[in-house]
C-alpha cells in the first residue's frame, strides 16, 4: 500500500468510508491510489489538466493493478466528472481563488449534484474557499491544520446538511473570540482564519500567523519609502489587519495557553 505524506493522509482521513471518490488535480494520483488499496473506497476518478501528470495517473493505477477501478481523465477542474458518479470530490495543492473558481464552474454546470462531501487543501487563500462554501450552502463540518517539511497546509471537510443556514450561524459566531469588533469583522476574521481552527487553535496556527505578521510587516515598510497617497492608504489598511490579528492571537493565548 501506498504511503502518503501527512498532507495528503489528513485529506484521505477525512473521506467518508464507502463513498465514490473523485480527485481533481490528481496529479500522480496517490490519493485516489491509497483510498482504493485502503479499502476506504470502492472506485475513484482521478481528473488531471495537464498531459504529463494524466499519464504519470494512469500508470500509477495499472502499477497498482486498480485500472478497473481507477478511471483517470484529462480535463479542466469538474468537467471530468459525470453527474452523480462521485460521493465525495478532492482537491488539494492549489490556491484557494483556483480552488474556488473550480468549485463555481462545477457547481454552474452542475458537476457537483450528488456530491455530498467536499475536501480541500489550499495552499493559500483558504479565505476564498471558505467564502465558496458558506455562499453556497455548504457546512464546514471541520479543519485541520499541519506542517510538513517547513510547509504549513490547511485541510477542510464540508458537507451538505439540511439545516446549513442555522449550522452555518453558530459556526461563524465570533463571540467566543471575546474581541471588540463588529460582528462583520468577527466573520471576516474566521473566514480568513479558520472557524474550526480558532475553536482549537494548534502551535501550527500561531506559527502561520506570526509569519504572515512578518511578511506584513516588511510590506508596510516598503510602503513606508513612496510618497504615493496610495501607498499611505495601503499601510494604514495593513496596519489595521495586523493589529487585529495579533489581537486574536493574543486573545487566544490566554484562553489555551498550552496552545503556544
Amino acid at each position: 500500500m501506498l504511503k502518503l505524506s501527512k498532507r495528503l493522509q489528513l485529506i484521505a482521513d477525512y473521506v467518508t468510508e464507502g463513498s465514490r471518490v473523485a480527485d481533481i488535480g490528481s496529479d500522480h494520483a496517490m490519493l485516489p491510489v491509497y483510498l482504493l488499496q485502503s479499502g476506504k473506497s470502492p472506485s475513484a476518478i482521478a481528473g488531471e489538466l495537464n498531459r504529463g501528470p494524466f499519464e504519470a495517473a494512469r500508470k500509477q493505477g495499472a502499477d497498482a493493478g486498480l485500472s478497473d477501478r481507477l478511471t483517470v481523465r484529462q480535463g479542466d477542474g469538474l468537467n471530468v466528472l459525470d453527474k452523480g458518479e462521485a460521493d465525495t470530490v478532492t482537491i488539494a495543492g492549489m490556491g484557494g481563488s483556483l480552488m474556488s473558481e473550480i468549485l463555481e464552474a462545477g457547481r454552474a454546470t452542475r458537476k457537483l449534484e450528488g456530491v455530498q462531501e467536499l475536501v480541500l487543501q489550499p495552499n493559500v487563500g483558504e479565505e476564498f474557499v471558505r467564502v465558496w462554501l458558506l455562499e453556497h450552502d455548504w457546512y464546514l463540518s471541520d479543519e485541520s491544520i499541519v506542517e510538513e517539511d517547513g510547509k504549513i497546509y490547511e485541510v477542510m471537510h464540508a458537507i451538505r446538511i439540511s439545516d446549513v443556514q442555522a449550522r452555518n450561524d453558530e459556526l461563524y459566531n465570533g463571540q467566543f473570540l471575546k474581541l471588540s469588533l463588529q460582528p462583520g469583522g468577527l466573520r471576516k476574521i474566521l473566514l480568513q482564519m479558520g472557524p474550526h481552527l480558532l475553536r482549537d487553535p494548534k502551535p501550527a496556527l500561531f506559527k502561520k500567523w506570526r509569519h504572515e505578521l512578518n511578511k506584513l510587516a516588511r510590506i508596510c515598510g516598503q510602503l513606508s519609502e513612496s510618497e504615493l497617497a496610495e501607498s499611505a492608504i495601503k499601510r494604514e489598511q495593513m496596519l489595521a489587519e495586523m493589529n487585529v490579528i495579533e489581537e486574536v492571537l493574543q486573545c487566544l493565548l490566554m484562553d489555551k495557553p498550552s496552545s503556544s
